[in-house]
C-alpha cells in the first residue's frame, strides 16, 4: 500500500485548509489545469479576491497528487505540464474566467489603493559615500565689516590652505579656509574652495554647505556649482548633480566637470526615463480609471433611462411633463421613438391603434408612444398637430421622418426602415 511522506501530508492538509479558508486560490493561473477539470465534474467557485504565492501553491498541489498515488517526481512534471496547458488554453480562451461571477482584467473595479509599484532601477553605485553626519562646520558672519586688513589676512590664510592641499594636509587646509571664512565671510570662492576640500575628504554634506553659501553670495560662481555637483554625487543624487554640473560647464568647463558628468549623466538618464516610464504609467491609470468610471456612470444613465421605458409595450403620454423623459430616454439607449397622435374621435385612428400596439410587440428596441391630442393639448400644440392620425419618426431628439393618415404598409415600413 502506498504511505505518503509525513510532511507531504501537512502540506496537503494546509493546502485543503488554505482552500478552505479562501476558495478563490483556487483561479491562481498556475492551478488553472486542475480548475477546469473541477469545473467538468460541476465544480463552482467564488470570485477572485486576492493574490497567492505561486510557488507555494505548485508545492501544495503537488502533495495533493502525491495523495493520490502519483511518485514526487512524477506529480511535479504534471503540475509543470498543467501550468504550460493551463495558460495555453487561457490563451486562447478556452478557460472563461468570467465563470461563476468572476471579474475579468477588463471588468475588474480599478482600486484607488491599485498603486504602480516600481521596480528599481540599476544605476552604478559604486563611488556613493554615507552621508557625513558630523556637526557643521563654522560659517562667518556676513553682518561683519570686512576691512583691507581682514581681507589680506585671509588671502594669507588661503595660500597656506593651499600649500596645505600640494602636501595632502587636507585637515590642516579646512583649518586655513576656515579662518579665512571668518576674516572675510563675503567671499564666494573661499567657501566654494572649502567645500572642494570637504569632497576630497568624502564630507558631501559639508561640502554642500559651503557651495550653498558660495552660491547665495554669487549666483554665478562656477566653482559653486561644481563643487555642490560634485557632492551630490557622491550621495547619489544623480538628477541634482547634473543639473549643477551642467550650469558650472556652462560658466567656466574643465576636465573635472567632464570626467564627474559622464559618470553622472547615465545614472540622471537613468532615473529620468524611469519617472517618466511610470508617470505615463500613472497618467495611464488615470485615464483608464477615468474611462471606467465614466462607463460605470453611462452605463448606470442607460439602465435608468431603460426604467422609464416599456419594451413591447406602448407608452400612453398625458403631458408635455411624461413626454420629454420618455425622448430623452430613448436618446441616451440610441433608440428610434415613434410618436403617435391619436384622437378618441377619429375613426382612422382606431383602425390604426392595433397596427401601432402590433409593432411594438415586434419591434422591442423602438420606443412606441402615444399622444390623444385633446388629453395633451400642450404635447399636440408644441408638434403642430393639423390632423391624426400622425406619426413622428426621433432619433436622438430630432425628428428623421414622419407619416400621416393610417396607411399601415407605409407606417411599418418606415418602422423597419428606420429601427435598422
Amino acid at each position: 500500500m502506498f504511505q505518503m511522506d509525513a510532511a507531504k501530508v501537512t502540506e496537503l492538509k494546509h493546502f485543503i485548509d488554505q482552500c478552505k479558508a479562501n476558495p478563490s486560490i483556487i483561479h491562481t493561473p498556475s492551478l488553472a489545469f486542475f480548475k477546469t477539470y473541477l469545473q467538468s465534474l460541476g465544480a463552482r467557485f467564488p470570485p477572485e479576491t486576492k493574490s497567492v504565492r505561486h510557488g507555494f501553491l505548485i508545492t501544495l498541489f503537488t502533495s495533493y497528487l502525491c495523495s493520490f498515488g502519483f511518485l514526487p517526481a512524477v506529480a511535479s512534471g504534471f503540475v509543470k505540464n498543467a501550468q504550460i496547458c493551463g495558460a495555453h488554453m487561457q490563451e486562447k480562451g478556452d478557460i472563461d474566467m468570467a465563470d461563476s461571477g468572476e471579474y475579468s482584467d477588463s471588468k475588474r473595479p480599478i482600486e484607488d489603493d491599485d498603486e504602480i509599484v516600481e521596480s528599481d532601477i540599476d544605476l552604478d553605485n559604486t563611488d556613493v559615500v554615507e552621508p557625513d553626519n558630523h556637526p557643521p562646520q563654522k560659517m562667518g558672519d556676513p553682518a561683519v565689516e570686512v576691512t583691507e586688513e581682514k581681507r589680506d589676512a585671509a588671502q594669507t590664510e588661503k595660500s597656506k590652505a593651499m600649500d596645505a592641499i600640494s602636501e595632502g594636509k587636507l585637515e590642516e587646509a579646512i583649518d586655513h579656509l576656515t579662518e579665512a571664512i571668518m576674516l572675510n565671510p563675503t567671499s564666494a570662492i573661499l567657501y566654494a574652495t572649502r567645500g572642494g576640500v570637504f569632497v576630497k575628504l568624502k564630507k558631501p554634506l559639508a561640502a554642500i554647505r559651503d557651495a550653498d553659501a558660495a552660491l547665495a553670495i554669487n549666483p554665478n560662481s562656477a566653482k559653486g556649482y561644481k563643487v555642490r555637483g560634485m557632492a551630490r554625487a557622491m550621495l547619489g543624487q544623480w538628477e541634482h548633480a547634473a543639473t549643477d554640473l551642467h550650469e558650472a560647464s556652462k560658466l567656466d568647463y574643465d576636465d573635472e566637470i567632464g570626467l564627474v558628468l559622464k559618470k553622472v549623466e547615465p545614472n540622471a538618464r537613468k532615473i529620468e526615463e524611469h519617472h517618466r516610464k511610470y508617470e505615463r504609467l500613472r497618467k495611464e491609470r488615470e485615464l483608464k480609471k477615468a474611462e471606467h468610471e465614466r462607463k460605470q456612470q453611462a452605463e448606470a444613465q442607460e439602465r435608468e433611462a431603460l426604467s422609464a421605458l416599456k419594451e413591447g409595450q406602448v407608452i400612453g403620454i398625458h403631458s408635455a411633463k411624461e413626454l420629454d423623459p420618455k425622448l430623452n430616454a430613448a436618446s441616451k439607449t440610441s433608440r428610434l421613438a415613434i410618436l403617435y397622435f391619436t384622437a378618441s374621435w377619429c375613426g382612422p385612428c382606431r383602425m390604426i391603434a392595433p397596427i401601432f400596439t402590433s409593432l411594438a410587440a415586434k419591434y422591442l428596441k423602438v420606443v412606441f408612444l402615444k399622444v390623444d391630442i385633446d388629453e395633451a393639448r400642450d404635447v399636440a400644440a408644441r408638434w403642430n398637430i393639423s390632423s391624426v392620425p400622425t406619426f413622428y419618426f426621433i432619433k436622438n431628439g430630432k425628428e428623421i421622418d414622419k407619416v400621416v393618415g393610417a396607411d399601415k404598409n407605409e407606417l411599418e415600413r418606415k418602422v423597419k426602415q428606420h429601427s435598422g
